[in-house]
């Protein structure tokens, strides 16, 4: 006789800490906050060793010192604690000014994983459970800074198949493989000097040096040396201005390296996953209830490259929510087909939109011509009054052509739409961005016009919602497409609206 088929076992859900009572974070983190505080006060430190030192002192009191960031290092671990329990996640922290952290396991909307590279050479990791909350106040985050590495992305699969469970979008159950979107390609590095990041770490960075040369004391006699190189002045500028330019490329290629190194976009049933970097790396993972739409956005140097970046609109996040990265600047191809798969269809990120009529254009002219023009008539008028050379109007006139130029761009880039339950606005220039959000994140219609929007018959449709930067905007669409927009998205929210004429 055939022996019993195994009786089948329930699924389990992924490990959990123990919610039994609160518990420290890795003993490990005794290396780590006396360091960051050690840091923190540097510049005091080495106040006080400089003043010990220009006093003549020869006393070591000001070493001393030291030890007051490293008792705060380490009461920082000693005084914080955390528990999760079968309705919540807590965390305590604090020893004069204690604070405590409670949010329900349902309200949970992002969980990243971030570990730096001392966390790395540790085997350690920090844990930020995204909540709602719009505070940027650090002691308003609940961040468990100093798990082990395995636990922490144990713990960030089971926080956010916990709350999918609660809240009904998802089975009780062990998730699902995840399934890939979007891999990193290193060639993608040659749209890192098309971003400002590059520029910014560069002028900072020449920013800091000039004010080191100045404390130096690099500046006081620059008149007493002889600064000629042999070269005429315009090519020691030009050769000057290459090396910047040499600077910013490689600082911007540097910089996107080691942000975006090794990027994934992957999606598992109830979540969509993010990891990137290369000396700090960062696992977010996004509740799909919480998606509530992406943003296609395309700065001027991204766009004449053919590329662009993607984000993702997340439900409860405050002005915070915009930065949830779907995929780093890439070719524009690559970034619509994953907005594709994180929507569920390709039209918002790629069919036509409404365009918004002559009325709508004619103010793209009228805002950037009118300032342009009034400079180059006050210029005009000093020049002639003071007999100047009329080189001098060459400036201002090409700054009115290249208005002309952007004016025209933006009046090209204006369009909406509602396609497959999603309301679909673009616009911008110099930043150009197209916004899809799911009509059913919408929480109201806001229809705002100007004395001069009134006139041509144009108003601002704004969709509000609770994610990304609270709403969606469609700028300057004719009055009767924005009712018939709303109307046809959530009848019930504009029952018994009547348009004012």
């Amino acid at each position: 006789m055939p022996p019993d088929p195994p009786e089948p076992t329930e699924p389990r859900a992924p490990e959990q800490p123990d919610p039994t009572g609160w518990q420290r974070l890795d003993p490990r983190m005794l290396l780590v906050h006396p360091v960051r505080e050690v840091i923190r006060f540097l510049p005091v430190l080495i106040g006080l060793f400089v003043a010990g030192t220009a006093s003549g002192g020869t006393d070591y009191w000001q070493y001393l010192g030291v030890l007051v960031p490293i008792s705060i290092g380490l009461l920082r671990y000693l005084t914080t604690r955390y528990r999760f329990t079968p309705e919540r996640v807590e965390l305590a922290r604090g020893l004069l000014d204690r604070h405590v952290l409670s949010t329900p396991l349902d309200r949970v909307r992002t969980v990243d994983v971030t570990a730096s590279p001392i966390h790395r050479l540790l085997g350690l990791a920090t844990v930020r459970i995204g909540t709602g909350t719009a505070s940027d106040d650090s002691d308003e985050r609940l961040d468990l800074d100093g798990l082990p590495a395995e636990r922490a992305r144990g713990l960030r699969a089971g926080l956010l198949h916990q709350a999918a469970t609660r809240t009904g979008t998802e089975d009780a159950g062990p998730p699902a493989e995840e399934r890939e979107v979007l891999r990193f390609d290193p060639g993608w590095a040659r749209y890192g000097p098309l971003t400002s990041s590059g520029a910014v770490v560069t002028a900072g960075l020449l920013g800091g040096g000039a004010q080191l040369a100045s404390e130096l004391g690099a500046f006081e006699h620059l008149d007493d040396r002889d600064w000629s190189l042999g070269i005429p002045l315009w090519t020691g500028v030009a050769l000057g201005a290459a090396l910047v330019l040499v600077g910013v490329v490689v600082l911007s290629v540097a910089g996107y390296l080691v942000t975006n190194w090794n990027f994934r976009l992957s999606h598992a049933p109830g979540s969509w996953h993010v990891s990137r970097g290369l000396l700090t790396t960062r696992d977010t993972s996004i509740d799909d209830d919480r998606l509530a739409g992406v943003s296609v956005g395309e700065p001027l140097g991204l766009r004449l490259a053919g590329a662009a970046r993607l984000s993702a609109i997340v439900t409860g996040l405050g002005s915070a929510g915009t930065r949830s990265v779907l995929a780093p600047p890439a070719p524009r191809d690559e970034v619509t087909r994953a907005a594709g798969q994180v929507l569920g269809t390709d039209a918002p990120a790629r069919g036509a939109l409404a365009d918004h009529g002559p009325a709508a254009a004619r103010r793209r002219y009228t805002r950037a011509l009118g300032p342009a023009v009034a400079v180059l008539a006050a210029v005009v008028v000093v020049v002639a009054a003071a007999g100047w050379s009329r080189w001098l109007l060459v400036l201002p006139v090409a700054g009115v052509a290249l208005c002309v130029v952007l004016a025209a761009d933006r009046a090209r880039s204006l369009g909406h739409a509602l396609v497959d339950g999603y309301v679909v606005a673009r616009s911008g220039s110099l930043n150009r961005r197209r916004e899809a959000l799911e009509v059913e994140h919408v929480i109201g219609w806001t229809f705002r016009s100007s004395w001069f929007q009134r006139r041509a018959g144009l108003t601002t449709l704004v969709a509000t919602t609770a994610g990304g930067r609270q709403a969606v905007a469609i700028l300057d669409v004719p009055e009767a497409d924005a009712e018939e927009l709303a109307r046809r998205a959530l009848p019930e929210l504009t029952t018994g609206f009547e348009r004012r004429r």
